[in-house]
């Protein structure tokens, strides 16, 4: 078995009768070429897109880099349903969600935009600057929403992405366009903070996982957020673990989200009758694994599959570092209680993903291997290891010798759930 390890991929070594399963989406081809699929789903938007007019300025929302939607198939598209009711090209621009992300280079614009680039204006949007930003309101939990002004503004606003698992919104997609998305970086924050459950010491509010919406306050603030903004419609897309486009839901933002969200759950969740002493995960290779940040969705998933004090090994080559340069400082916590008091009394998302590594790693012994300074992985309370084959030999030694695996191909993807407890994610 192959393994992906960003743009490459290591063989797995590993006796078959030690494997429990592979863990895999259930995912069957599409019918149809991703493009038939858009069309499909666009034309189930006929009735939104017809009451725009000639002239109104149409912002179209979209995801950066780090999650690769299928934009270059999906924008030109709906740019050319927007051009047939008059909308012209010099009245549409195209906003970058970056959240509290890094800023695009040219070269990651015109993947996201494909043919598009030159074409349609692109901004990347940007949390910290007051002047680009517009305040909207407080949700019920008192939460200032402050979203990117050109957003703020527009007379439309379509919101685009991809549906996946999220290990705290329950799901993203739809809504997270606009929170954290196109938020401020304060808006981002107060909205992650929900995470928590209010009283001191108490720590995560179990609603705020993997695959659940319903009572997930990080979910409910993200819905709220969006309504201030009304979208005219959204258009997401839904990927194979091979990142082919096998599903799009277009329409009413809630509606269509939630429908979204279902048909994922239904084919990325897989049903496990035990758990396993050794997991080892792939993230599945670039973009999966750009960054520690986002490789640890995969590190989150696979561990619903290891038994207390069990061993992951997870593939996550991290050529982009961490994904935020707070995010390793944090690290400078090695009790979790400390941790937790510092989290609430400076709260910082990268540092809330901390805190679940964390979390993780004291549970479990994980070995990472990445591109990550071994000192710095070793600091995180990981193991460092150079190779899938050197991480083998490393996990040998930690488990018993009638030890059962799992293996993940990919882990960015797919969410292995017990069958005893496994119900409505909704």
């Amino acid at each position: 078995m192959e393994l992906r390890y960003g743009d490459i991929t290591f063989p797995l070594n590993l006796p078959r009768e030690k494997i429990l399963a592979a863990i895999r989406a259930v995912v069957p081809s599409p019918s149809d070429p991703p493009d038939a699929i858009i069309r499909t789903a666009l034309s189930g938007c006929d009735a939104f897109i017809s009451g725009f007019r000639p002239g109104e300025r149409v912002v179209i929302v979209t995801s950066d880099i780090t999650r690769y939607t299928g934009s270059e198939i999906y924008l030109p598209l709906l740019v050319e349903r927007l051009n047939a009711v008059g909308i012209r090209d010099e009245d549409m621009e195209i906003v970058v969600a970056l959240g509290i992300h890094r800023r695009q280079s040219e070269h990651e614009h015109r993947k996201i935009l494909g043919p598009l680039y030159g074409r349609i204006r692109v901004i990347d949007h940007d949390c910290d600057d007051p002047a680009k930003l517009a305040y909207l309101g407080k949700t019920a939990a008192g939460i200032e929403v402050e979203i990117n002004r050109r957003v703020a503004e527009a007379d439309r606003v379509i919101l685009t992405g991809t549906i996946g698992f999220h290990y705290f919104a329950g799901f993203g997609g739809g809504r997270k366009a606009i929170l954290p998305g196109t938020a401020s970086r304060r808006s981002c924050m107060a909205s992650h903070f929900a995470v928590l459950n209010p009283e001191a010491g108490s720590g995560k509010n179990r609603f705020a996982a993997t695959g659940i919406m319903d009572g997930n306050p990080v979910h409910g603030a993200m819905v709220e957020a969006c309504a201030m903004v009304a979208p005219s419609f959204i258009l997401n897309t839904v990927l194979s673990p091979d990142k082919r486009i096998i599903a799009a839901f277009a329409g009413e933002w809630r509606e269509k989200h939630l429908e979204g969200c279902s048909y994922y759950a239904e084919r990325f969740s897989y049903p496990i009758k035990e758990k396993a002493d050794l997991v080892v995960v792939s993230c599945g290779g670039f973009p999966k694994d750009i960054n520690f940040i986002q490789a640890h969705k995969s590190m989150e998933y696979g561990s619903q599959a290891l038994k207390e004090g069990g061993v992951m090994i997870l593939l996550a080559r991290c050529n982009d570092g961490y994904g935020h340069d707070t995010f390793h400082r944090w690290f400078r916590f090695k009790d979790l209680d400390t941790f937790e008091n510092e989290l609430r009394r400076s709260y910082e998302i990268n540092g809330q993903t901390a805190y679940s590594t964390l979390q993780k790693a004291q549970r479990s012994r994980v070995i990472l291997v990445s591109e990550l300074p071994p000192a710095e992985v070793a600091g995180m309370g990981m193991t460092p290891a150079p190779s899938l084959d050197a991480a083998m030999e490393l996990a040998v030694r930690m488990l018993p010798e009638d030890y059962k695996s799992y293996v993940i191909p990919e882990g960015g993807t797919v969410l292995p759930v017990i069958k005893q407890v496994q119900g409505s994610t909704f």
